[in-house]
């Protein structure tokens, strides 16, 4: 029972917290920021800004907003503000205020306006706006009307000081120049005297102003216009300098294509001229070739018809020895027939002898009148070749460098055509050796028919046609030295070549002659001692004759074929080695020549050598050439000898330079150094041209043109000469 009154009684209490508890928290009001809660009723009035409680029918409960308000002030027209220097300014002010945050300020504000009519914008601009508009009015009249503009911030602290920070509970926390501008004249009340004054500074001022404008700005027209026209100028210089810088690349195109043109016909010319030579030495190889290919037909034919007559004439000759044979065997069977003959065929043989004898004499004679007649023949045309060789010799020097190639074409034609000679002159001695002997082997035979006497004249013969070989050979040598020393003035190699030919030739005819001779003379020999045993002696020879007919006809078909195409590819390959090296002496002895002509003629210049082989020479040669060809150009040229007088002379008689008459020329013309400076002195003379007033003038400037441009001054600027 207790217990059950005990859990009652908490439950009353518990309930009754819990009532109270609700009642209170029914009770409490709490305040947001930027608002104050004011309470009235029993007691004071009291103010807080966090929660308080308000017992209903006891207290009453207010909020008041105390945050901040902005209040704007604006003066414009008539009512603008008025400065110091009675000018209008037209204003806009905003002003930031806010009920003092404290318990008096806020109770002050509720007593004064009311709680809720506290924060309300049109209650607070009517109950400010006369304080902060004569607060304006008062500080304006401080200040001049640009002084506004320069000391906003000094305005500013002007205006909070006069208002000061009281406002019967209110703060005036800042205020901010929002507008600022002067008042318009037509907003100005002229009557006022105040307006009146303003209306006149304000005209004054900007009347000076726009005089100041407007100069400011006729001053901007004129630098603007002066800058166009400087503008303008240096565009129509800079224009014109293209124009020039144009014209004057195109002359230089022209004249570089020109050259070009010129130096591609030249090559061309060149091209063409080398075909020419090329063709020229082909179509010479060409008749050479055919020539050699005709000598050696010609050769071969002759090697046939030899050959053909050799096996003819041994025909005959056995067909003859055979003849001799029966009349030998028919003089043998009229032996007995002749004895009685005998004493009178020694009396015949005698008187034969006397013949021989008056014959071998006369035959020396002869034979010494001949060889005194070759010297004489030789050393004549020995002197004449030794006369004609100084004459060609000189001519040669003369004409040296010009007919270098000829002369050195010509060597070779000569070297081809000696040996071409020394193989015919080898081929006619082979002939004579081979009619030589064939006379020799038929006096042979008539000699082994008739006996004894034709022996001795055999004998005799083969001493007459010894010294007939001897002197054959003398005069062959002669004859081939006094040509050796001929040719050896014009060409050494040559002459060399020759001569060695020569004396292989002759050498080879007089070993030949003098075997013929003494084979001729050992057959006498042994005809004589043999006698009667002619008959074995005949056998014999003629099986040895046979043998030898046997042997060279075998050499002769082992050369048929690939052996005498190899006997024949080496005598052409010897005559080709003889042609070349005759061919580098000659070159050799050309450009030992022409080194002595240049160095005759240019031992006292001094010269840089570029090239090598002919070049050199060939470019030195033109031009000196090139350079009398100008120099007798103008000694035979009434025009450029006018310009060489008019441009090179002082006033006409040679006394001056280059420079001081094309100085004179300039001033003539009247050019100066600016229309100068970036022409070259083709361009120059082209102005010249275009200003002379007559035609010879012109004339004379052309061709001195023309005569610039030889000499590779036109495309020079006219500044490298300094005038």
């Amino acid at each position: 029972m207790l217990a059950s009154l005990s859990w009652a009684v908490l439950i009353i209490i518990g309930l009754f917290l819990l009532g109270f508890l609700a009642v209170v928290a029914r009770m409490y009001k709490k305040a947001v920021q930027g608002e104050a809660l004011l309470r009235t009723g029993m007691g004071d009035a009291k103010v807080s800004f966090s929660g308080i409680i308000v017992v209903p029918i006891l207290h009453m409960l207010e909020v008041m907003d105390i945050k901040l308000k902005t209040i704007v002030i604006a003066r414009a027209g008539a009512e603008g503000l008025v400065c110091k220097d009675n000018m209008r300014a037209d204003v806009k002010v905003n002003f930031f205020i806010r009920v003092n945050k404290t318990h008096e300020d806020v109770v002050n504000v509720a007593q004064s306006i009311g709680a809720h009519r506290a924060s309300d914008p049109v209650a607070l601009e009517g109950l400010f706006d006369a304080k902060f508009s004569e607060a304006l009015k008062t500080v304006g009249k401080h200040f001049d009307f640009i002084e506004l503009y320069n000391s906003r911030e000094q305005f500013k602290q002007e205006i909070l000081r006069i208002i000061g920070t009281d406002l019967n509970g209110y703060v005036l926390d800042d205020c901010a120049i929002d507008y600022l501008e002067q008042t318009p004249l037509h907003a100005l009340n002229q009557d006022n005297i105040l307006d009146a004054e303003g209306i006149k500074k304000i005209i004054a001022l900007t009347s000076e102003q726009k005089i100041q404008s407007n100069q400011l700005q006729r001053d901007q027209q004129k630098t603007i216009k002066k800058q166009d026209v400087e503008a303008q100028e240096t565009i129509l210089q800079l224009e014109k300098q293209l124009a020039e810088t144009q014209e004057k690349q195109y002359r230089e195109i022209a004249n570089i294509k020109a050259r070009e043109a010129a130096e591609t016909e030249k090559v061309r010319q060149e091209e063409r001229q080398k075909g020419e030579k090329a063709r020229i030495s082909a179509d010479e190889e060409i008749k050479v070739s055919e020539q050699n290919r005709d000598r050696q037909i010609l050769v071969a034919e002759r090697n046939k018809q030899r050959t053909d007559a050799i096996e003819t004439e041994r025909v005959e000759q056995a067909r003859a020895l055979e003849v001799n044979e029966r009349e030998r065997i028919v003089a043998l069977a009229q032996i007995e027939k002749e004895k009685a003959l005998e004493e009178e065929r020694k009396n015949i043989q005698g008187i034969i002898r006397e013949r021989i004898t008056v014959e071998k004499a006369t035959v020396i004679e002869e034979e010494r009148i001949k060889d005194t007649r070759a010297q004489a023949l030789a050393d004549r045309e020995k002197l004449v070749a030794i006369t004609k060789a100084k004459q060609e010799t000189e001519q040669a020097t003369i004409t040296f460098v010009g007919n270098a190639d000829m002369e050195k074409q010509g060597a070779e034609f000569r070297a081809k055509q000696s040996l071409i000679d020394a193989e015919a002159e080898k081929a006619s001695a082979e002939h004579r050796s081979q009619a030589i002997r064939i006379m020799a082997e038929a006096d042979a035979s008539k000699a082994s028919a008739v006996g004894l006497a034709e022996a001795q004249v055999m004998q005799a013969k083969a001493a007459a046609r010894q010294k007939e070989g001897e002197s054959e050979a003398n005069v062959m040598q002669l004859t081939a030295t006094a040509e050796a020393q001929s040719i050896q003035v014009k060409a050494t190699a040559q002459a060399e070549a020759d001569e060695k030919l020569g004396v292989v030739a002759a050498k080879v005819n007089l070993e030949k002659g003098l075997a013929e001779a003494s084979v001729i003379e050992a057959k006498a020999d042994a005809d004589q001692k043999r006698g009667l045993a002619e008959v074995t002696v005949n056998e014999q020879r003629f099986a040895v004759e046979a043998k030898g007919i046997e042997a060279k006809a075998d050499a002769m078909k082992k050369l048929d074929g690939v052996g005498k195409d190899h006997e024949e590819f080496k005598l052409r390959l010897d005559k080709d080695k003889a042609v070349e090296l005759a061919q580098i002496n000659i070159q050799k002895d050309i450009a030992s020549a022409q080194a002595g002509v240049i160095s005759e003629a240019l031992k006292s210049a001094k010269i840089d050598i570029v090239g090598g082989e002919t070049m050199f020479f060939d470019q030195i040669i033109g031009s000196i050439t090139k350079g009398k060809m100008i120099d007798r150009a103008v000694n035979n040229s009434d025009v450029l000898g006018t310009v060489k007088d008019a441009f090179f002379g002082h006033e006409g008689n040679g006394g001056g330079d280059f420079k001081t008459n094309l100085r004179r020329f300039v001033d003539q013309f009247g050019l100066s150094s600016d229309d100068m400076k970036n022409l070259s002195i083709s361009a120059l003379l082209l102005q010249m041209m275009n200003k002379a007033g007559d035609d010879a003038t012109r004339s004379t400037i052309a061709q001195l043109t023309s005569t610039a441009a030889a000499l590779g001054l036109g495309d020079k600027p006219v500044k490298t000469l300094q005038l």
